[in-house]
């Protein structure tokens, strides 16, 4: 390969080629998901509940970015991968692939306000309820 026509300096490792890699990789990165997930609702029954000894509650607003973010993957993972070059008459008529981007564009975008939203509300309790 060319070094000259590369975007990046460092070339990409061969074990990233493999299928069953890349497979555990998409297993990985869901069971991380599910566990971030799983600690938001065990915050949020944990903020509820009168063992609780502090003054900050889990409240509706720390809420919309979970949900932003599982909406997004549940829009990420319900398109087909073979929708995105397909550009045939057989699906629904014309423009399904742009359609399709379209529509994952929105799951990313989902996505992305789902990681802002969190991090916004986690420097929002740092910052104004003195946690640290």
């Amino acid at each position: 390969m060319d070094t000259e026509n590369r975007l990046w300096r460092f070339q990409k490792p061969e074990w990233l080629n493999n299928s069953t890699i890349r497979t555990a990789g998409v297993y990985v990165s869901g069971a991380l998901f599910s566990l971030g997930f799983f600690f938001l609702i065990d915050a949020s029954a944990f903020s509820a509940s009168p063992r609780n000894g502090s003054n900050v509650h889990v409240k509706f607003v720390d809420w919309i970015p979970g949900i932003c973010s599982a909406l997004g993957m549940l829009v990420i993972n319900s398109i087909e991968k073979s929708r995105l070059s397909a550009d045939s008459f057989s699906y629904s008529g014309s423009g399904v692939a742009w359609k399709a981007r379209f529509v994952l564009f929105l799951g990313f975008a989902l996505l992305a306000g789902g990681l802002a939203g969190s991090v916004v509300s986690i420097l929002s309790l740092i910052l104004f309820c003195g946690l640290f």
